[in-house]
């Protein structure tokens, strides 16, 4: 459902675990604060597939796709499904990402078009905001 500006009147988040890592402690904490905010959310569930992640959300008409990733592929799995994202012409969904990132590993992965990353320790609120203010700028809401 959207209102008359024409922007959905609750945005969608899927949270995606892609790849071998098991561990969805972190994701399930966003996920539930998210929905707590007010997002509807969607989770994807453990051992993702970049391309599975981006048809879900492609399917699910999400606003935007947080990835959670404590395996260390994260160099490779997010910025793939960013690609994806732009291949499928989708590339208005935005991605974040969260988990085992070292610092030095971040700018890449936003050069790459990942929009954000929180590291482990990162107060939910900042990722509720975050969300918030990226979901706002997309359908042109003020902010104030």
């Amino acid at each position: 459902m959207t209102s008359k500006d024409n922007a959905p009147t609750t945005y969608r988040i899927l949270i995606g675990k892609p790849g071998l890592d098991g561990h969805d402690r972190g994701a399930k904490v966003i996920a539930r604060a998210l929905r707590d905010a007010g997002f509807e959310v969607i989770y994807s569930g453990l051992h993702q597939t970049p391309e599975a992640l981006v048809q879900t959300a492609i399917q699910e008409d999400v606003d935007g796709i947080g990835l959670s990733i404590l395996s260390g592929a994260h160099n490779t799995l997010m910025p793939d499904v960013v690609r994806l994202l732009a291949e499928r012409d989708a590339d208005d969904i935005f991605v974040f990402g969260g988990g085992i990132i070292p610092d030095g590993d971040i700018p890449a992965l936003e050069e790459a078009g990942v929009r954000a990353i929180f590291t482990p320790g990162t107060p939910t609120t900042e990722v509720i905001d975050f969300v918030q203010r990226t979901c706002d700028e997309k359908y042109g809401r003020d902010q104030g």
